[in-house]
């Protein structure tokens, strides 16, 4: 097989100093189909609310493929990228859950509530395989158990192939694997800075304005002046860093704001909300 192209859209999109555009999606057959032809660059399956059903996510997986539209493209590249939400970290902070998604072959994992260094280097370290002390881009060290055969065969590619890939972007140029941390509460605002400075290797920043704006005692109330204070602590700690951020909610009513204020991973509401999609893609030039 010749050299591969880019196989994850939303990486390809972020290097290249676009906006991402993405959405939240229920892991059935349904939800992939529909998933499948719409023009998303990548759909995050979401397994933090809903149950956590690694059948059902691979089945998703597996749906959201379209034989021809992998012919006409000929190329192994998936039409839309497919993450997963996991569940939140409890005491052994997650890694079965990254494992098992990434095994599948999503191509990316959002970690809900990270709020420190220590977690935050988890959630990389966990999307990685481990190497050798004094191999190059050895931190975070990698601690994901080797079993990739359903993720090489869903990417379409060799073994050796998929272990070049297998890795988190920026960090590794090449990798393909996208590791996403929220920042849903004020602790896990107010560390961001000494997470992006300590923690090489996550690719955007996604805030949690439901979690974060209960916290601030303003519940669902995104437009109150202490929800939006935080939020753009977010912003602006992201862009000193020189990391993608990203917003879970965006609708007609606000795409404009998003895209002015900076925002490069947007998740619209699927398929009711496309309007919100297309207007972010003319905003952005896409």
């Amino acid at each position: 097989m010749s050299e591969l192209p880019r196989l994850n859209k939303i990486i390809a999109a972020l290097e290249s100093g676009q906006t991402a555009f993405t959405t939240f999606a229920t892991a059935d057959r349904e939800s992939a189909i529909a998933m499948s032809t719409a023009n998303y660059d990548g759909v995050v399956f979401e397994m933090e609310h809903n149950p956590w059903d690694v059948g059902a996510l691979r089945d998703a997986l597996q749906y959201l493929l379209n034989r021809g539209q992998i012919a006409r493209s000929a190329s192994v590249v998936p039409a839309v990228t497919p993450m997963v939400r996991i569940p939140p970290n409890g005491s052994e902070k997650s890694q079965v859950f990254a494992k098992q998604a990434l095994d599948l072959g999503a191509y990316g994992i959002i970690w809900p509530h990270i709020s420190t260094v220590e977690e935050a280097y988890n959630a990389v370290a966990a999307c990685r395989y481990p190497r050798l002390a004094g191999a190059p881009l050895y931190e975070p060290q990698g601690i994901r158990g080797d079993g990739p055969t359903a993720a090489l065969r869903y990417w379409g590619v060799t073994q050796q192939q998929y272990y070049e890939r297998a890795d988190v972007w920026p960090l590794n140029p090449k990798g393909e694997i996208l590791v996403i941390l929220m920042m849903e509460d004020t602790r896990g605002i107010n560390n961001l800075s000494d997470i992006l400075t300590q923690v090489p290797g996550i690719g955007a920043i996604l805030i949690g304005e439901g979690d974060l704006s209960q916290e601030l005692g303003h519940p669902r109330e995104y437009d109150h002046p202490l929800v939006m204070e935080w939020m753009n602590k977010v912003v602006t700690t992201c862009k000193k860093h020189n990391v993608p951020v990203g917003h879970p909610h965006v609708d007609t009513k606000n795409v404009d704001w998003i895209v002015k204020a900076g925002y490069r991973f947007l998740m619209a509401a699927p398929v009711r909300s496309y309007a919100a999609l297309e207007a972010g893609r003319k905003l952005t030039g896409r």
